[in-house]
């Protein structure tokens, strides 16, 4: 299995340039404001499919596109999003599994998608021969349910399949077992009803699973909180119960690693968003904790060794000290036999430039991403004879971004893809050789041919420098519109990335932009991080303001002129420095956004993020939160930049909660506000590409009427 804690309840998603409601999201009977604290007039709006709630969206999505899809760049926005996500010569990316490349695809023929599969020789073809496995249009008509893919699983052998299906879009699912030979689920399989479960084979015929029980079953962050196994045949409810975390914990799951040389099964219990223990599960159903600190993140296994990266600084009993970042290997016997220190052995240690951005094990080594000053290179790490393990590095393009694709389990094949801002995208395979092979290569979706990126380094506040990338037309003079963009959380980097969105509708057109690489994220690992934490987080926005200075100060942009972007902890970002320094910006963009960070632990899946913004509950913790939540500082009286939210209904992970009632206190108090949401999609605000492309054109169109101004001619120049 890999793990994708996102999935389960991961990461606030990021939604840049890539282009059903929580239990208990619609009883707002509970949700009181604190004492002394006024009455939230705009609580109602919390009542996620509550009648006058969705009137109310009704009413101001009829507003937004009646301002947004009358503009003549709305159509030609929307054809040209909708062209590009559909094109069949996009890279169809896919997971290594056996012989196998596994392939989800989406296009206008099948805008739910197709599940499919092909082999590895196959795969490296122009035009790969594909086995279909499962139509998500077909099965949606049949049955009159709008799915939406949320992944699958495969046992060890790949004879059955665990398939994910969301209503909407959701972080809920439905779970089916598949028979990919049959084409066809499985009759009496293992199924979940919805729910935000968590599932995964233990052996062909047991699944180790949490979901919702019934009360008491679930963390305080509607996550599993029960582990239990389940035999093929029995029913549900004779599933033996292997594990039970603390109500408190964001979530308890089974993870188990299947490949040729070894099968390591664990029980992962996250006692926090950033901190977890780890069990060994044995034959018997006992469980043996790992020796390992809370803050070790586990990324998968390579032989008989577990995988994981250090959020701190750790020194093992018996061994030496290890910096935090570090990359480590922890060999599986019985850990009451030997010391932690004869366990573990240091595979990377970043320097104060460098970082881990990503980890995959394959079956013969273990791929790690490492960004230097946020530029990418794979390294690939395998044990040798003598049991030393070397490294080295995959010849890849430089200046840009490296990302890991997948690692095959059962063989010895990788993929990889470089990127940056002005060139498309290529994917490489390594047959095992350490040879990276272009296969496919990403056509170029706008020309290029006249711009260039820059890195720049901005000081914040602290003295701290904050690098940024600024990507523009080389010919360009003089300030120009400009987009900045940043997220800043969760130890997730912002790095290089090429956008068709932002290419063709803003840098061809003689526009700018920005990216920053702030503190929260995790450009410089986990300190880069944990230096905006808690009650530090006012070091990301003073981050983010220091980018738009310094932007402005080198003549790039003006404050008129200067617009920001950001979704999800990205939309906290950009709505607190609306509120914060509302002087330096033209307009915001604002996507499916956290924003009342008092009541936000009541909302959706807040309650597992208290790690990373606090517990607004602590009167400690609320006294830093009130500081720059933007929903308790925004004022009338005070003239902000105009913005432009968008959220969706069926988020249920942060909920549109957020921007429903930031809008409609700012447009009660005379600010400019618009707002959409989208009923589809999930945190990702859409579903298919129509309603990607829909999100883009509106945001592109609010952007070009905003900033250009007196540019719009120069802007328009060159369409």
């Amino acid at each position: 299995m890999k793990i994708n804690t996102t999935l389960l309840y991961g990461a606030l998603a990021v939604l840049a340039t890539g282009a059903c409601a929580a239990a208990g999201a619609d009883d707002v009977s509970n949700k009181l404001p604190a004492a002394g604290e006024p009455t939230d007039p705009y609580l109602w709006l919390e009542d996620v499919h509550g009648e006058k709630p969705m009137e109310w969206v009704r009413t101001q999505n009829a507003r937004s596109t009646a301002v947004l899809e009358a503009d003549p760049d709305y159509q030609k926005n929307y054809d040209s999003i909708l062209k590009v996500m559909d094109a069949t010569d996009r890279i169809p990316y896919g997971t290594l599994e056996h012989q196998y490349v596994f392939n989800f695809w989406q296009d206008a023929q099948h805008p739910k998608g197709i599940w499919r599969r092909t082999g590895t020789a196959q795969y490296a073809r122009t035009a790969p021969e594909w086995e279909m496995l499962l139509d998500l249009d077909k099965l949606s008509a049949d049955e009159h349910e709008n799915w939406t893919w949320k992944g699958a699983e495969c046992s060890p052998a790949l004879k059955r399949c665990l398939v994910r299906l969301s209503r909407g879009g959701g972080d809920a699912v439905v779970v089916r077992e598949f028979d990919p030979a049959a084409r066809a689920f499985v009759a009496d399989g293992f199924a979940l009803q919805e729910a935000k479960s968590a599932i995964t084979w233990l052996d062909e015929d047991t699944v180790l699973f949490g979901t919702d029980f019934g009360p008491g079953s679930l963390t305080t962050s509607g996550y599993p909180r029960v582990v239990k196994l389940w035999k093929r045949g029995a029913p549900m409810d004779k599933a033996r119960t292997i594990y039970e975390g603390k109500d408190s914990d964001v979530a308890s799951t089974g993870t188990v690693f299947h490949g040729p040389l070894a099968r390591i099964a664990l029980i992962q219990r996250d006692v926090s968003f950033f901190t977890s223990e780890y069990y060994l599960l044995a034959a018997d159903g006992s469980t043996q904790q790992i020796p390992v600190p809370l803050g070790a993140d586990l990324k998968g296994a390579q032989g008989e060794h577990l995988i994981f990266t250090l959020r701190d600084d750790w020194t093992p009993p018996g061994g030496v000290p290890i910096r935090k970042g570090s990359l480590i290997a922890w060999r599986v016997g019985r850990p009451d036999t030997r010391t932690a220190g004869e366990a573990v052995a240091v595979r990377f240690t970043p320097d104060a430039h460098s970082a881990i951005d990503e980890v995959t094990p394959g079956r013969d080594a273990v791929y790690a991403s490492i960004y230097r000053d946020v530029i990418g290179g794979i390294h690939v790490f395998r044990e040798g004879a003598n049991g030393k393990w070397s490294d080295t590095e995959v010849p890849l393009p430089a200046g840009g971004s490296t990302h890991i694709v997948s690692a095959n389990a059962w063989g010895p094949e990788a993929q990889f893809r470089f990127e940056s801002y002005v060139t498309p995208t290529t994917l490489y395979a390594d047959a095992g050789d350490g040879k990276a092979i272009a296969i496919k290569s990403l056509p170029a979706r706008f020309d290029a041919s006249g711009l260039s990126t820059q890195q720049f380094f901005a000081t914040s506040k602290d003295g701290t420098r904050i690098p940024y990338f600024v990507t523009r037309a080389n010919n360009l003079t003089g300030p120009a519109p400009t987009v900045l963009y940043g997220y800043g959380g969760f130890e997730i980097s912002e790095t290089p990335s090429y956008s068709a969105n932002f290419g063709m509708l803003w840098l061809t057109r003689g526009a700018v932009f920005v990216v920053a690489n702030i503190r929260g994220g995790g450009e410089y690992g986990p300190a880069w991080h944990q230096a905006a934490l808690l009650q530090n987080r006012q070091k990301a926005y003073d981050d983010f303001q220091a980018v738009a200075q310094d932007i402005i100060s080198r003549g790039i942009t003006t404050p008129k002129q200067l617009g920001i972007m950001g979704g999800s902890n990205g939309g906290l970002l950009v709505s607190a420095n609306m509120v914060e320094r509302p002087e330096l910006f033209g307009a915001v963009v604002c996507q499916v956004p956290l924003i009342d960070m008092i009541r936000y632990t009541q909302i959706g899946a807040g309650a597992s993020w208290e790690a990373e913004y606090g517990d607004p509950a602590k009167p400690a913790d609320r006294a830093w939160i009130m500081k720059y939540s933007p929903y308790q500082n925004v004022r009338a009286g005070t003239r902000y930049p105009p913005v432009f939210f968008v959220t969706a209904t069926s988020d249920d992970r942060v909920t549109p909660v957020h921007a429903r009632k930031m809008a409609a206190l700012m447009e009660a108090q005379g600010h400019d506000v618009l707002f959409h949401e989208n009923t589809d999609g999930g945190h990702a605000a859409a579903a298919n590409h129509k309603q990607a492309a829909q999100m883009w054109a509106l945001s592109f169109v609010y952007l070009k009427q905003k900033l250009t101004g007196a540019q719009e001619s120069a802007v328009h120049g060159s369409h």
